[in-house]
């Protein structure tokens, strides 16, 4: 079967959400972006064309799951079994379904090769059981944050350090970024809130570490 991003190739208009969630695979990225005034600030204040970012979670014959922070708590988190704001393990299918229906966001994925292996899960899923229901930042916070992480001035982690203690708050690009760092998908030591939503775009910086590659940006309809 060809890949989502062969098959855009072909057809450009986007590819269907049945189609997406069809092909996604664990460590593939989802990128979003809104129009309300709170989407724009944060585009804005990060200089991306994108404001949330979230990882697919696909393992066995489970569901594939959406992991990232939100604000929200209508969804189930499938980790807790509860419904909380903050770092969050949705349904996929939901989790994008609300971000396009209700907060009438575009969405975008990127799919990551080559596949993960299983001592990749087993990080995944270390890393879910640490940081899951971890609180989103107050708004101001998390404008420092981004601030803070962009100043050029934070000192570089050694990457033989202890691995990331969850904090008491962090935002989406920050969950993404730590669970690929534990996954050996990204390079260690960059502070977490160096990280935003437009890293994940593929016309910015992310390091990945060697051997590993995301695809360009796929739009996905409703």
């Amino acid at each position: 079967m060809p890949t989502i991003q062969a098959r855009a190739a072909q057809r450009p208009e986007p590819v269907s959400l049945d189609a997406a969630v069809d092909q996604t695979r664990t460590g593939d990225i989802w990128i979003f972006r809104g129009r309300s005034a709170a989407d724009r600030a944060i585009q804005t204040l990060t200089n991306a064309p994108v404001n949330h970012v979230g990882m697919a979670v696909v393992i066995d014959d489970l569901p594939p799951m959406m992991w990232h922070a939100e604000l929200g708590r209508s969804l189930p988190d499938l980790w807790s079994g509860d419904h909380h704001r903050g770092v969050q393990l949705h349904d996929l299918r939901a989790a994008v379904e609300r971000w396009q229906q209700v907060y009438g966001q575009q969405a975008w994925l990127r799919q990551l090769h080559p596949e993960v292996r299983p001592e990749q899960e087993d990080a995944l899923l270390r890393t879910i059981a640490r940081w899951d229901g971890t609180s989103f930042p107050s708004t101001g916070a998390l404008a420092w944050r981004w601030l803070r992480g962009r100043d050029g001035y934070l000192p570089r982690r050694h990457a033989t350090d202890e691995p990331r203690m969850r904090p008491e708050a962090t935002y989406c690009a920050e969950v993404v970024a730590v669970t690929f760092e534990a996954m050996g998908i990204l390079e260690p030591g960059l502070p977490r809130n160096w990280y935003d939503p437009g890293r994940f775009w593929s016309g910015d910086e992310l390091p990945l570490r060697p051997g590993w590659r995301l695809d360009t940006e796929v739009a996905v309809g409703r």
